[in-house]
């Protein structure tokens, strides 16, 4: 009987961060708690400041004066919503390839300074032109999101990548969920909380300030703990075949090889484009979720405060952590995240389509439906967007995964620049069409909704998407 050759030999380099983080991984057996505690909480610091204006952008807008008329501040919402993702658009593929270049760990740090500046200086705007500039500079200078998931697949074994990747989602899905909390809480403090705060102190000067303060700090906390994130990107100067025998070179990464390009690497990009059109839904969702709530009701609305609107989204926070604690390793292991991504997205229609009949209802009656739907909403879209970026890692070797996930987060982020202005723009008609025949009012919002969802399910069908690998 013939015996099998010998596996080759595990090659680690003295210096290489990427070899000390393989050789780590092969003495651990456990999850890389540590690890994925970082993670996490770099995750959530960088998402916070993305959706955290929502349930005062009304507002806002408002109180800058740029509208002629209360039927169109949804328009010029719209644009300042997006400014943040055409930034981070821009910029994305530049910041995976640094990240593929430079390592993952400045990256992220650097991710992270940048909400502390200009998250501050967002809360400052007294202008629509300034606003407009601090979130464009916030999305073009936070990058975290590429290097991150890279990060997240790089420091767990192949059979903990779905964990890795969950808490990127999770954290990142508690942060645009937290935000808006954090937002409809504290944003315009004098009038929400007039016994602690007084029209002459700086929160009275800039009603929304102390949100973003409040985001700053945290990430100042989060930056300083980014001296103890370890690096997991190898550095063997012109020894990448040596690379391809450390453990998890191997086993994890696609049979492709290293230099074949991105955009000729359907699986990849198949992924990314789905991906893509579920983020311009949930992106879009967010907004006209948050303008149909504290909108008036003789415009369709269920006239909300902002703090109203912050409720809804923490409770929907809160079931979303427990979902991927308890349940959603579960459901990976069961569907995969091929099927896991078609059903969340099936589920997810009707529950759309009910939003607009629940502004015939009021009190208790109200409140239960609106907030069991937001939840299984937040935790279907999770549930997708894990999906899929785990086919998106899975479609490429290590030292291609900061660029593969630069081109996700640009493809991505154009959605979600669109999703604002598009969303705003379709509500600010929406209300303006009250008594239309067909589909008036936000019937036709959230209509609109639900055909974007509609597309994106039928693209995680063959033959459009293309399956890596280890999942045929």
């Amino acid at each position: 009987m013939v015996e099998p050759p010998p596996a080759p030999a595990k090659v680690y380099y003295d210096g290489c961060p990427g070899c000390a983080m393989d050789r780590k991984k092969e003495t651990r057996k456990g999850v890389p708690y540590k690890e994925l505690i970082f993670v996490g909480i770099i995750s959530f610091a960088s998402a916070l400041p993305i959706t955290s204006l929502f349930p005062f952008l009304y507002f806002m807008i408002r109180d800058l004066h740029v509208a002629q008329r209360e039927e169109d501040i949804g328009f010029y919402a719209g644009f300042l919503g997006a400014s943040y993702m055409v930034g981070r658009g821009l910029a994305s593929v530049f910041w995976g390839i640094v990240a593929d270049r430079i390592g993952r760990k400045p990256v992220m740090a650097f991710s992270v300074f940048s909400v502390i500046v200009f998250n501050t200086l967002f809360g400052l705007s007294v202008k629509y032109w300034m606003a407009i500039a601090t979130r464009f500079l916030l999305g073009a200078l936070n990058g975290f999101l590429a290097p991150v998931k890279a990060y997240s697949i790089e420091v767990c074994q192949p059979e903990q990548q779905a964990l890795g990747i969950s808490i990127v989602n999770t954290a990142w899905g508690m942060g645009v969920i937290i935000g808006p909390a954090i937002g409809g809480y504290l944003a315009q403090p004098v009038k929400q909380y007039p016994h602690l705060f007084h029209d002459n102190s700086v929160f009275g000067r800039f009603p929304y300030l102390l949100p973003c303060i409040c985001i700053s700090f945290f990430a100042t906390l989060v930056f300083i703990s980014c001296a103890w994130l370890p690096e997991t990107l190898h550095k063997h100067k012109g020894l990448e075949r040596a690379v391809e025998m450390v453990e998890g070179s191997t086993t994890q990464e696609s049979t492709e090889p290293p230099k074949k390009s991105l955009l000729k690497n359907w699986p990849l990009m198949s992924a990314i484009i789905t991906y893509s059109v579920f983020s311009l839904h949930d992106t879009a969702y967010v907004e006209i979720f948050s303008l149909w709530t504290v909108s008036s009701r003789k415009y369709g609305g269920l006239s909300f405060s902002s703090k109203d609107v912050g409720q809804v989204l923490t409770v929907a926070g809160v079931s979303l952590l427990v979902y991927q604690l308890l349940a959603y390793r579960q459901v990976n292991k069961i569907l995969g995240p091929i099927h896991s991504t078609q059903v969340s997205s099936a589920l997810s229609i009707p529950i759309i389509a009910a939003y607009p009949f629940m502004t015939h209802l009021s009190g208790i009656r109200l409140d239960m439906p609106l907030y069991i739907a937001a939840m299984l909403k937040s935790v279907f879209a999770i549930t997708r967007v894990t999906g899929t970026s785990l086919l998106q890692n899975n479609a490429v070797p290590q030292e291609q995964r900061g660029a593969a996930n630069g081109i996700a987060t640009t493809t991505m982020s154009l959605a979600k620049a669109f999703a604002p202005a598009g969303a705003g723009i379709i509500f600010s008609w929406a209300q303006k069409r009250q008594h239309a025949t067909f589909f008036p009012g936000d019937h036709m919002v959230f209509l609109v909704l639900n055909l974007t969802e509609v597309i994106g399910l039928v693209l995680t069908f063959k033959p459009f998407l293309a399956v890596p690998q280890q999942y045929k």
